[in-house]
C-alpha cells in the first residue's frame, strides 16, 4: 500500500520561508517521478513542483524561489519555499507516478491528503 504524508505546512508572512515534506511509503521516491501540487480556494488544482531521477521542473511563477529535492535513505521528497507571496497561499499536495514528468494530475495515481500554506500580507 502506497502512502504519502505531507507536514510543513503553516502561517508565514510575506517573505518567509517554509519547507514541506512528504514521507512516502510503498514507492520508492528514487525510482517515480514525484510532483507537488497546490489549490487555492476556488482554482483548480496546478502543478507546482517535480522531481525524476535526473531532472526537476517547476511552474514559472515559483521558479527561483522554490526548490524541490529528495533524501533517498528518508524515502522523503521536500519543497523548500521561500520569499513567499500571498498569492503562494493553498493546500499544498504531494503526488507520485509511475512514469515521466507531467504537470497534469491525472496522470498521478498517489497522492497525500495536502498541507495549507498560508501567507499573509
Amino acid at each position: 500500500q502506497v502512502q504519502l504524508v505531507e507536514s510543513g505546512g503553516g502561517l508565514v508572512q510575506a517573505g518567509g520561508s517554509l519547507r514541506l515534506s512528504c514521507a512516502v511509503s510503498g514507492r520508492t521516491v528514487s525510482s517515480t517521478f514525484m510532483g507537488w501540487f497546490r489549490q487555492a480556494p476556488g482554482n483548480k488544482r496546478e502543478f507546482v513542483a517535480g522531481q525524476s531521477s535526473i531532472s526537476t521542473y517547476y511552474r514559472v511563477s515559483v521558479k527561483g524561489r522554490f526548490t524541490i529535492s529528495r533524501d533517498n535513505a528518508k524515502n522523503t521528497v521536500y519543497l523548500q519555499m521561500n520569499n513567499l507571496k500571498p498569492e503562494d497561499t493553498a493546500v499544498y499536495y504531494c503526488a507520485s507516478r509511475v512514469g515521466p514528468y507531467s504537470d497534469y494530475e491525472g496522470w498521478y495515481d498517489y497522492w497525500g491528503q495536502g498541507t495549507q500554506v498560508t501567507v499573509s500580507s
